[in-house]
């Protein structure tokens, strides 16, 4: 029996001795990062879901929003970066592979350029003050640059710490006022402005006392070459005249150019000697010449001052 018992505990103890002790969980070397994420000392199950959690907090956005990862189609592989993080020497500092889906980040980068773009306004014409026209302020507008948006965005859905995007936009300049013509009927004149530069300067034939040629600010509404003259059916002067085809005796020249003001226009004439004078029943007249030189340049929406 004494035998036996020996035996037994002899083989009790050399089982003991070929059983393995516990085998300790990896953990991440101290010190390491993966995409700004703290996981040294973590074992991988811990240090997968840390990372998976700090890539599902939203984006911040400049001005104030906040964009969801998941929406952007967001698929972060944290176990491959848990991998490479349990190889890796203290201190070092890990890739995260992620992906998203580009038609969706361009979808949304197109919805905040909706919201932050704005057109430049350009300065009109209010006036005129010593046969000058005066503006209204111009205002620049605001472009979200697309492309270097979409990329911000790129790089913060890779990078763990979630730091705020910066939108990036550009200034768009305002376009420049155009031309603008300025009537004086003071001294029977029209002035051809390109903004506030003066282009050149016209002797014309204004309104008569009884007809005046009315002031205020006006638009080029309509243009014609060799047009027709037709007698105003509302004026008692044009009673009984009949409509002028083009050619030489066409009371408005070669060219019309007739204004948003009810039945005045800026035109040629074939009584040249009434330039420089108030002889007209109400429109503008040039020599033709100058009627056709303006005609060239101006377009339908041209503002004209008349003082």
């Amino acid at each position: 029996m004494v035998k036996t018992l020996a035996a037994l505990l002899a083989a009790a103890g050399l089982a003991c001795a070929a059983a393995p002790a516990s085998t300790p969980t990896p953990a991440v070397p101290h010190g390491v990062t993966a995409a700004g994420v703290a996981v040294g000392g973590l074992s991988a199950e811990p240090a997968r879901a840390a990372l998976e959690a700090a890539f599902a907090r939203p984006l911040r956005v400049g001005g104030g929003g906040t964009l969801d990862p998941a929406r952007l189609g967001l698929r972060v592989d944290a176990q491959s970066a848990v991998s490479a993080a349990l190889g890796a020497t203290a201190g070092s500092r890990i890739a995260v592979p992620v992906r998203w889906s580009k038609a969706r980040l361009d979808r949304t980068v197109a919805a905040l350029a909706k919201r932050i773009d704005r057109a430049p306004v350009r300065a009109t014409v209010i006036g005129a003050i010593d046969d000058r026209p005066t503006y209204s302020p111009a205002r620049a507008g605001v472009r979200l640059d697309r492309a270097a948006t979409a990329a911000a965005i790129a790089r913060a859905l890779g990078d763990g710490t979630r730091a705020p995007v910066r939108l990036v936009t550009r200034p768009v300049a305002p376009p420049k006022p155009g031309l603008a013509i300025v009537v004086t009927r003071g001294e029977n004149s029209l002035r051809l402005y390109d903004g506030k530069r003066l282009v050149r300067t016209f002797p014309v034939a204004t309104g008569q006392v009884i007809y005046p040629t009315p002031a205020g600010i006006w638009r080029i509404m309509d243009k014609q070459r060799d047009p027709w003259w037709y007698p105003p059916t509302y004026d008692a002067w044009a009673k009984g005249l009949s409509p002028v085809p083009p050619g030489p005796g066409n009371p408005l020249g070669t060219r019309w150019m007739g204004l948003n003001a009810p039945g005045v226009g800026i035109h040629g004439t074939d009584e040249p000697t009434s330039i420089g004078y108030s002889a007209s029943h109400g429109c503008i007249r040039m020599q033709v010449p100058d009627a056709e030189w303006l005609f060239d340049r101006v377009t339908v929406g041209t503002p004209v001052v008349i003082l």
